[in-house]
């Protein structure tokens, strides 16, 4: 199984993105890079190569799915996996979520020192589905 090592990070705010970053560095043991908006994801996406999308849910020029949408029709990255962060934690935007294919959905706030070990796990989950199917 092959093992989660870069993540890009997508949140336009600034104390967020700080603390997901030691969150998933030095707790998470993985390598991140951190865009602000949609726009810069996608311009930055594909020269990092990322294992996973962490994808804020709601951001002012691009919404998280409007950008996962983007990222998934940049060359080499369709297939890249994607986990939502979000405030909204109704039942209904996560299940819809899930049904487009998001891997797991993590409530803001959300808990630094776990952060790294979801994104781990939700990671694990896929690969096995993906073995199976």
């Amino acid at each position: 199984m092959r093992e989660l090592c870069k993540v890009l990070h997508v949140d336009d705010d600034d104390d967020i993105r700080m603390i997901a970053r030691m969150a998933l560095e030095v707790v998470g043991s993985l390598d991140v890079h951190q865009c602000a908006s949609g726009p810069q994801a996608i311009a930055d996406a594909a020269a990092f190569a990322p294992d996973l999308f962490l994808l804020d849910y709601m951001m002012p020029e691009m919404s998280g799915e409007d950008t996962l949408r983007a990222l998934r029709k940049i060359p080499g990255l369709e297939h890249v996996p994607a986990i939502f962060m979000t405030a909204r934690v109704q039942p209904d935007i996560a299940k819809a979520l899930l049904d487009d294919g998001a891997l797991a959905v993590i409530p803001k706030p959300f808990d630094p020192m776990e952060l790294g070990t979801q994104l781990h796990a939700a990671w694990q989950s896929q690969q096995v589905v993906r073995l199976r199917a």
